[in-house]
């Protein structure tokens, strides 16, 4: 199904090069985009949850990634580490908190 959707919009867009001045199919390819973009968006959730730890690091759980981080001691220096966890750069840190997000099917 996602091949001939590929493929159908493929197919218009050539239609659209090939006369892109008097493209009446332009409308039609952006309703048809949003329809499967909609679609799509109808069959996901996203999740979220805080994780935070003393220290300067702090893990999402297993099935979420890090979205953000954020740092005791108005540090504002920080990096995500193994797509897993969150790492505050400044020194002597007190806490660490990290936003963990997946996308799951509904």
């Amino acid at each position: 199904m996602k091949m001939r959707v590929a493929v159908l919009l493929a197919v218009i867009a050539m239609f659209c090069a090939a006369d892109a001045q008097t493209c009446a199919l332009d409308g039609l390819m952006s309703s048809l985009t949003e329809s499967v973009a909609s679609a799509v968006l109808e069959k996901v959730t996203l999740s979220c949850i805080d994780a935070s730890a003393r220290g300067s690091l702090a893990n999402c759980p297993a099935g979420y990634k890090p979205t953000g981080c954020s740092c005791g001691n108005a540090c504002g220096s920080w990096d995500i580490r193994n797509d897993q966890t969150c790492h505050c750069q400044c020194a002597n840190q007190d806490w660490t908190a990290a936003r963990c997000c997946k996308i799951a099917l509904k």
